[in-house]
């Protein structure tokens, strides 16, 4: 076995290239209430803390037509906060999705982990997740699951 070169703890920083930086800074600042961490307009760049100051921070950059790049980010988040998710995203005007992108209520289960997830898209496509791991053994012959069918398994268990 090899030993780690560098004990790496997480993930600090992720960048999205958007369209329309005022129209990401809305979608990020007040749907998903992030704080905004820095600005820098000359160069068309916001920074947003994730998980409070200095925990992790998202960097908006506009980038200009005919540039088009979809990037995939997951938001750790508390499982009672990520159980809420669905009702707090559709008030805020934005469609909670499951593994499969079809819009639902309930989050679903990546059994292999297991961890509990819902999908949604920032205004430029972008696939966002918030994403909660759950304390249960990983189950990977389920595969994905929806959040109802899992809990009733533990309870029939």
């Amino acid at each position: 076995m090899t030993e780690k070169a560098v004990p790496v703890r997480g993930l600090f920083e992720g960048h999205l290239f958007v369209s329309d930086l005022a129209r990401s800074m809305a979608f990020f600042g007040d749907a998903l209430g992030l704080e905004l961490a820095h600005r820098v307009p000359d160069r068309r760049v916001a920074f947003y803390w994730v998980g409070g100051r200095g925990e992790a921070m998202l960097g908006l950059w506009e980038a200009g037509a005919p540039h088009r790049l979809s990037v995939h980010l997951a938001f750790n988040m508390h499982l009672d906060d990520l159980l809420q998710a669905p009702a707090v995203l559709k008030r805020a005007g934005v469609t909670p999705r499951d593994f499969s992108g079809n819009p639902t209520d309930e989050p679903v289960v990546l059994a292999w982990m297991p961890a509990a997830s819902i999908y949604f898209h920032d205004p430029d496509g972008n696939l966002l997740e918030f994403l909660s791991m759950l304390p249960d053994p990983p189950e990977p012959d389920l595969g994905v699951v929806d959040w109802n069918r899992w809990i009733q398994r533990r309870r029939l268990a």
